[in-house]
């Protein structure tokens, strides 16, 4: 299944989104705009859904209910999201879940539901509060989603937001992981125990997927090859590739070696092969060669055809953009104004629409109408 449609009220810099979303989704906006809050809902259906999450917990990480609350709610304050999951080859919703969180009023002032809906296709399978929440209101603490005794007339919907995978992989961390305190975040969406996953791959399947990854690797930076994974003397698992140069063998390398590029691109075409979920990526830009980011949207596609999997993405980038084979329907726009951010799709604008049909690409046609407006003035004048 894919999301086929997201509606939003008073989450983070949305006040109200009511859009539709395809097999491939493109966030572009100005820095602050809101890309990463965008992610973040299916990241957070994703915490209330797991094993070990919930609703509470969910809410606590983010810092609790007033981070999460839209700074423009006013006399509606409470946070509300509905998902609507189809077929991945049709736009007709299966399931539609949906959510609305509010303050307790008196007491340990925790984050409540208001209500909690499923639908599937026409009929209606859950719809909270029902008589026992009436008559037990601590049930409103909890989600039925995050519970196994009562989402199982829904459990699709749950393993689904269970199997959301976000990807925004930092070097540093893989590199060094024992550098940075703290413990490794649910889910490991930094890249920290990325080898760990890796090797906890049943051999046959991270064999195969190595070898892609390699065939990728060879193309985008010169000289390496020979992709392996390999465990040190006290059982650490680690990466390692072949470099070649004027040796007759070359120079094996460990992934702490690798520039910050090739990790990222590796942990990106991982998570691309790894599962047919819905997968979230932020930024995959970063670190890598012009030349390699303007043919990431047609690789995603072909991998798409074959796992039948949606991805939703956020970037900056021009050369991403610059593919004509990315559709304005595919580019949803975020524009902040003082009363929160605006999410259209770039293909509901009439000239956006003319100029994409005119022949340019999306880079051309979307970037300039996400720029800060006053952009022109961040000059070196500013410092005088």
């Amino acid at each position: 299944m894919i999301v086929s449609h997201l509606i939003l009220k008073n989450w983070r810099n949305f006040r109200s989104v009511d859009v539709d979303m395809g097999n491939r989704v493109f966030l572009v906006g100005p820095n602050a705009s809101g890309k990463s809050n965008l992610l973040d809902v299916f990241r957070f259906l994703h915490d209330v859904a797991k094993p070990g999450g919930g609703l509470q917990r969910a809410i606590a990480e983010r810092g609790g209910l007033s981070k999460v609350r839209c700074l423009a709610a006013r006399s509606h304050p409470d946070i509300e999201v509905e998902v609507r999951l189809s077929d991945y080859s049709s736009s007709q919703a299966l399931w539609t879940y949906g959510i609305g969180i509010k303050q307790e009023e008196r007491g340990y002032h925790r984050p409540r539901i208001s209500y909690e809906k499923v639908v599937k296709q026409n009929s209606v399978v859950l719809n909270r509060p029902d008589e026992d929440d009436k008559h037990d209101s601590e049930r409103l603490t909890q989600t039925h989603l995050e519970q196994i005794i009562a989402n199982h007339p829904f459990r699709d919907v749950a393993r689904f937001f269970e199997s959301v995978m976000y990807l925004h992989m930092i070097p540093q961390l893989l590199r060094q992981p024992d550098a940075f305190a703290g413990p490794n975040l649910p889910g490991d969406p930094y890249g920290r125990s990325f080898l760990e996953r890796v090797a906890r791959t049943p051999s046959r399947t991270r064999q195969s997927r190595l070898k892609k990854i390699e065939k990728a690797l060879r193309i985008a930076v010169p000289q390496l090859s020979q992709l392996t994974d390999t465990k040190d003397e006290t059982g650490t698992p680690h990466l390692e590739a072949i470099y070649e140069h004027w040796r007759p063998k070359g120079a094996r390398q460990r992934e702490d070696q690798f520039s910050d590029g090739t990790l990222r691109l590796l942990g990106m075409l991982w998570a691309l092969l790894d599962g047919d979920s819905l997968l979230l990526l932020e930024e995959p830009e970063l670190s890598l060669n012009s030349a390699i980011v303007s043919r990431l949207p047609n690789l995603m596609y072909r991998l798409q055809q074959q796992r039948k999997r949606q991805i939703v993405l956020s970037t900056h980038s021009a050369d991403l953009l610059w593919d004509k084979g990315i559709g304005g329907d595919e580019v949803l726009m975020l524009l902040p104004d003082v009363e929160g951010t605006e999410v259209v799709p770039a293909s509901s604008n009439r000239q956006i629409r003319d100029l994409l049909e005119g022949g340019l690409s999306p880079a051309d046609a979307i970037l300039p109408r996400t720029a800060p407006a006053a952009v022109d003035q961040l000059t070196l004048d500013l410092f005088k």
